[in-house]
């Protein structure tokens, strides 16, 4: 299931704090990678589809800097095959002392057209990093190569990232607060109530800026302010 190009531009202008609502609807709680924040946001969303990339701990006898002369070593393959407008995934078992990635590796992925990149652990040249033109979210700076405490092991299989499942396809949304990930299969509904959500939210936050209570707006018990909402939709054109 690809992402349709009308919710991908839906997702581009929803929060991450209404994305959980709406999941939190439907039973799901732990959509939310925690600890993982934008190097820089840029004040647009990041969304794309989850293209993964597991590490598990390195074993010395299989991770000396030579393994980088294979040019189907797992790291640099997903870099490689990271498809344009996908969002790289990395499990990286929120272990931030080794990078996940450097600047090099981040801009090959930007100018070849990916989305976003995320990982649980960190990456090395953080401040390059912070000024490309691409979606980036970690827990915090790490010089270290990966290959001290990573090894790349496989590539798009299903992954924890920040204590969250993460399958290939699944949706992933970056925002200045952090990364949601919304199973492929619901993406198209949920960015709907989304955009309803936040219009809904708009709403009220003029109201509030105005002096009214929340008391019967938010949530809108008061008939009085499902009225004055449709009134506010047709004025905006929403």
């Amino acid at each position: 299931m690809s992402l349709k190009p009308e919710t991908r531009d839906k997702l581009m202008g929803v929060s991450t704090a209404t994305l959980c609502t709406a999941l939190f609807k439907r039973g799901l709680r732990n959509q939310f990678i925690q600890d993982v924040r934008p190097l820089k946001f840029k004040g647009r969303n990041m969304v794309g589809e989850a293209f993964t990339l597991r590490y598990i701990p390195a074993r010395e006898d299989l991770n000396p800097i030579t393994v980088f002369q294979d040019r189907a070593h797992p790291q640099r393959k997903a870099v490689e095959d990271c498809p344009p407008g996908a969002v790289m995934v990395i499990d990286s078992r929120k272990d931030a002392r080794a990078a996940s990635a450097g600047s090099i590796l981040v801009t090959r992925l930007m100018v070849r057209g990916v989305a976003g990149i995320v990982t649980d652990g960190g990456f090395r040249d953080s401040p390059e990093i912070a000024e490309l033109e691409i979606g980036a979210y970690h827990n915090r700076p790490s010089a270290p190569t990966n290959l001290t405490l990573h090894q790349a092991i496989e590539i798009n299989g299903p992954i924890g990232c920040g204590d969250v499942a993460v399958f290939p396809g699944d949706v992933m949304v970056g925002d200045g607060e952090g990364v949601f990930v919304i199973p492929a299969g619901i993406a198209d509904e949920v960015a709907d109530e989304a955009v309803e959500m936040t219009a809904f939210e708009d709403f009220v936050t003029e109201e509030v800026q105005k002096g009214r209570s929340i008391l019967g707006l938010y949530p809108p018990t008061d008939p009085q302010a499902k009225n004055d909402f449709e009134v506010w939709r047709k004025k905006k054109g929403r």
